[in-house]
């Protein structure tokens, strides 16, 4: 009779921290390093273990039962502190529920007016470019998509000194959440400065996003807008709508998934096609033949088949939200293995998207390898930038449709070149976003200037 055994643990890990330096300092280089030890392979995180899926398959057995495979774990111990419990965060008994609530805002009959909104923002910020400018491009593109999420969520704007704390608050919060779940409690007293920055940007988050949403419900008016439909939405079985706690639970989780991932992945195109000019030039061609240098709308998307695949190799590459975590409800198998009830599972999309065996040349920006037929496309199952099952992220279309309109629009307009010298490399926080992406901005049609040019980022990954 044949013993069931616990998956292996991963080597290299020391007294009391276990892998929690590596998983601070260098985390993608290490998940990618632990397939070559197993389909599960447990890390200890100080005091804590979890078990890290490598397998597509078995990724997906995760996802897809989010009732024994809930969102649970320390990870969600402190994003509740911050958001909630949004779509993002809530466990499976309030889940359901809040999707058929949230769901008519993200109804595909709303994505053409949509679409509107972004073209307006996209050429607005572009425009506002000059010949020679030096740009930060992860701040340009946080400020296009916070613009958007504005608009969209409460279809007005809102004064520059909130829109900044937001986006500070925002960028402490995700910074500490990460750090927050991979130090060990025992070192938690070290944290009492980050704990005070990240309560302080919590308590601000809040206040503000109840202060927009109570001068949404005074004016009364329906403004067609997304927070409109979270007031005035209702679940048909209990005639019941969402509470103002829960409008301010998905408000904040909108607007993470609506500006900080988008400008992620916006900001990462933006740093492969410098990096591979034969794209871009094909790119560019492609965006003459529809565009003619306008910005591009909603019914140009159909045409943009080739900018579509630099958004999806993109996303390959750099998924924004690098790892998934769940906790098991109940006793359960995977892989052979018992999974008690209890254990953290770590999914992680960074993982999955460079398995060799699945991703050919998997460091090597292709985006060619998602056009139908390809003898090296990927199954589904080994391509989760935003996540899967019922779970999976109910603004994934939002965010390619304003990513495809972004990249189109920029790349008819302008050429982006990396200054000299600058190292880009990944962030070691919950959103994997560009760090020292700095670019030189020509007008198209200007000759380029040769001396541009940058290294591939060093450090946790390389292109």
């Amino acid at each position: 009779m044949r013993t069931e055994s616990r998956a292996g643990i991963a080597p290299r890990a020391l007294p009391l921290f276990g892998h929690t330096l590596p998983m601070l300092y260098d985390p993608l280089v290490f998940l990618t390093s632990l397939p070559a030890h197993g389909d599960l392979v447990r890390i200890r995180i100080g005091p804590f273990e979890a078990t890290v899926v490598c397998t597509p398959e078995l990724v997906r057995q995760v996802l897809l039962n989010d009732r024994v495979f809930d969102k649970a774990g320390p990870f969600f111990d402190c994003a509740r502190e911050a958001f909630g419990d949004g779509l993002a965060t809530c466990p499976h008994d309030l889940h359901r529920r809040q999707r058929r609530l949230v769901q008519p805002a993200f109804h595909p009959a709303r994505f053409s007016g949509y679409a509107q909104v972004m073209t307006k923002h996209i050429a607005e910020v572009t425009e506002s470019w000059q010949h020679d400018q030096v740009l930060d491009i992860f701040s340009e593109m946080m400020t296009l998509t916070v613009r958007i999420a504005v608009e969209i969520m409460f279809s007005d704007t809102l004064p520059s000194a909130v829109l900044q704390a937001v986006f500070n608050d925002f960028n402490t919060i995700l910074a500490d959440i990460y750090i927050r779940t991979i130090v060990p409690p025992t070192l938690d007293k070290f944290l009492i400065v980050g704990n005070r920055r990240f309560n302080r940007a919590r308590n601000r988050l809040r206040k503000i996003t109840r202060r927009v949403i109570t001068d949404h419900r005074t004016d009364g008016a329906d403004r067609d807008d997304l927070l409109s439909t979270l007031l005035t939405v209702r679940d048909p079985t209990e005639n019941q709508g969402l509470s103002d706690t829960e409008i301010v639970d998905q408000v904040i989780t909108f607007f993470v998934a609506g500006f900080e991932s988008t400008a992620t992945v916006l900001a990462w195109a933006v740093y492969l096609l410098a990096c591979h000019p034969e794209v871009e030039q094909r790119l560019h061609a492609e965006v003459d033949a529809v565009l003619g240098g306008r910005a591009a709308c909603f019914d140009d998307l159909p045409k943009l088949q080739l900018t579509g695949r630099v958004i999806t190799e993109t996303l390959r590459m750099y998924p924004p939200v690098w790892s998934l975590a769940r906790t098991t409800t109940t006793d359960t198998h995977l892989g052979g293995h018992p999974i008690p009830a209890g254990t953290i599972l770590i999914c992680s999309p960074y993982l999955l998207h460079h398995l060799p065996d699945v991703y050919p040349d998997h460091d090597r920006f292709d985006p060619d390898r998602w056009i139908d037929g390809h003898p090296a496309q990927p199954p589904r199952e080994a391509f989760i930038p935003f996540a899967a099952g019922a779970r999976k992220c109910i603004g994934d279309t939002f965010a390619v449709v304003e990513a495809t309109l972004a990249v189109a629009t920029l790349a008819a307009r302008w050429r982006l070149r990396l200054l000299p010298s600058r190292h880009v490399r990944p962030s070691r926080s919950v959103v994997l976003y560009p760090r020292g992406l700095r670019m030189c901005a020509t007008p198209r049609g200007e000759p380029r200037n040769r001396g541009l040019t940058g290294p591939a980022p060093t450090g946790m990954t390389q292109t």
